[in-house]
This record gives C-alpha cells, sequence and structure tokens, in this order.
C-alpha cells in the first residue's frame, strides 16, 4: 500500500519555535493563516504569489473588507485573531524515516503501470504534504538537517486547525481558479486554489452532482480520453498512492470521467491546465473529501 500521511490531528507537533521568531508579519505567516482560516493558499513556500494573493481577496470578500492589493493592517487584524505561531516543532519518526518509498517515478505512463504503488519519493516530499510546505522551504527552515533519522527535530508550518463542518454544495469558478465548499446560508466553509480545463479539455459548466469519495483510488489510464497521448500506449491501471496522477482522492461527478482529485505536483496548482478535470493539492483534496456527501450539487462556472 502506498505510504500516505497521517490524519490532521496526528502529527505531534509542538509550538516550542520562540514566538517573537515564529509570528513576524511575513508572507509565510501570511500563508499559515490562510490556511489555518481555511482559505489554502495551496502549497506553503513562502513567497506571496498569485494563489496566496486570490486566497487572501477571497477571505476580504466573506469578511465584507474594502481591503485592496497587499495586505493591510486591517487584513493581519482579521487573520491574527488566531493566536497560533507560525512554525512549530516536528520529531521525525521511524515511519517517517522509513517510509515506504519509491524513489523513482517514471514519467512513461506504461512504465508507471508497472509499480506496485506510487508512494512518496522521500521523507522530505511527505513530510512537505503533511505540513502543506514545499520540500524547498522545509530545506530553508532546517538548515543543516537531514531529514533522515528518527529523533531528529525540525520546524514545520504550524498548519493543522479543527476541521470545517458539513458543506451544502461546492462552487468550482474557473475565473478564479478555486473550488469553495459553502454552507446552507452561502456561507464559505472553505476554498482551495485549483486547476482545471485547458484549450483541449475545457471545464464542464453546468450544474452536476457530486455520486461519492474514493480514497486512495487507482487511476485507469485510457489514452484514448487524452489528446497528448502517445500512439503507442494502451489502457493501464495505476496503482495508488500520492504521485498517482489523481493523488489521494478522488470526488465522483454526475458528468462522466469528470471528478475532483488531489495531484503529485501540488506546486502547479493553479499554475498549469488539466484534462478537464478539477485539481486540488493532496490536503486541500482530503479535507474537501470529509465536506461533501452524495447527491449535493457541484457547480461548475465561468
Amino acid at each position: 500500500m502506498p505510504s500516505t500521511p497521517s490524519a490532521p490531528s496526528a502529527p505531534s507537533a509542538s509550538p516550542s519555535v520562540p514566538l517573537s521568531a515564529s509570528s513576524a508579519r511575513t508572507p509565510l505567516r501570511l500563508q499559515v493563516l490562510l490556511d489555518r482560516a481555511h482559505f489554502s493558499p495551496g502549497e506553503i513556500d513562502g513567497a506571496a504569489g498569485g494563489n496566496t494573493s486570490r486566497a487572501l481577496d477571497a477571505f476580504r470578500r466573506e469578511r465584507g473588507s474594502r481591503s485592496r492589493g497587499p495586505v493591510s493592517e486591517e487584513d493581519w487584524s482579521a487573520l491574527e485573531s488566531d493566536k497560533a505561531p507560525t512554525l512549530v516543532d516536528y520529531t521525525l519518526t521511524e515511519k517517517d524515516v522509513k517510509g515506504p518509498y519509491q524513489r523513482n517515478i517514471p514519467e512513461d505512463m506504461m512504465e508507471r503501470a508497472k509499480l506496485d504503488a506510487l508512494s512518496y519519493t522521500s521523507p522530505l516530499e511527505a513530510l512537505g504534504e503533511r505540513f502543506h510546505a514545499s520540500p524547498k522551504l522545509l530545506r530553508a527552515l532546517n538548515a543543516g538537517r537531514g531529514f533522515a533519522r528518527a529523533g531528529e527535530v525540525v520546524q514545520v508550518p504550524n498548519v493543522h486547525t479543527e476541521a470545517p463542518g458539513k458543506a451544502a454544495k461546492v462552487v468550482v469558478t474557473e475565473a478564479d481558479q478555486s473550488v469553495v465548499a459553502l454552507d446552507g446560508r452561502g456561507r464559505v466553509l472553505a476554498r482551495f486554489p485549483a486547476t482545471m480545463g485547458s484549450e483541449h479539455d475545457p471545464l464542464p459548466i453546468g450544474t452536476w452532482k457530486i455520486n461519492g469519495v474514493s480514497k486512495d483510488p487507482p487511476f485507469f489510464y485510457n489514452p484514448d480520453l487524452f489528446w497528448d497521448a502517445k500512439g503507442d500506449q494502451s489502457k493501464a491501471k495505476i496503482a495508488p498512492g500520492p504521485n498517482n496522477p489523481v493523488g489521494v482522492v478522488w470526488i465522483d461527478l454526475s458528468k462522466e470521467h469528470y471528478g475532483i482529485h488531489g495531484t503529485p505536483e501540488p506546486s502547479k496548482i493553479g499554475k498549469t491546465e488539466s484534462h478537464g478535470c478539477i485539481r486540488l493539492t493532496n490536503w486541500d483534496a482530503e479535507e474537501l473529501s470529509r465536506m461533501v456527501s452524495p447527491g449535493m450539487p457541484a457547480i461548475l462556472e465561468r
């Protein structure tokens, strides 16, 4: 079976990082606080890019704020009603270090089909997904650490909070590159950056329904459904795992062949195109999967 991160409450991280060092108003703190507020910036990398800006704007709209542009004092005051530090310490376990890991994952789909699991490639990648962070950021926060010894203490983003409640509907908006879970009163419970559609495979605009959720799904590759498939490829079953093409979750839609799912490449969310489906980071897809239920409306709009 694939090596999958624990549920959000499982990691035994502790806020022992000095508060003064962990509460400075940096892009990293902005990303962590937005994540904790369930306005996901996607992969946390310490740089305030497009996903972070769009998450901040959505946070503002939900609060009725008139702030625009760079993060303002009003924004900080609202976000810092959550007094949590930006970083916490985490102690690596034997499982963190030993995996199992799939060190090399081939690009070719036919070669991937030969693997028994599409697991994480390294402890660093697994920890990045568990704490919603880029491996590059984790290395920068932990200079001199090897991420290879049980008992080693590393600093990680303090992202784990109480889960939002059950949603009444999901709205996917192409212009905003977002997936939003709303309650029965139309209030935002969570917002996630997303990759969706392309010129060749446009987003199927309309009102659909959620059929159900599959955790750790295999991926059934059919080259007939991919405009860019190689001529020598055939149908294949790709094993489950976080580096599977649909990640760790598939939320099935009533539109045939379409779903909301995870990804093996969180850094590309909101920045690239897809084959029509709606891609989230694995951790955002997992959170959304806990909020939806069969029969729930899924509105796909421009």
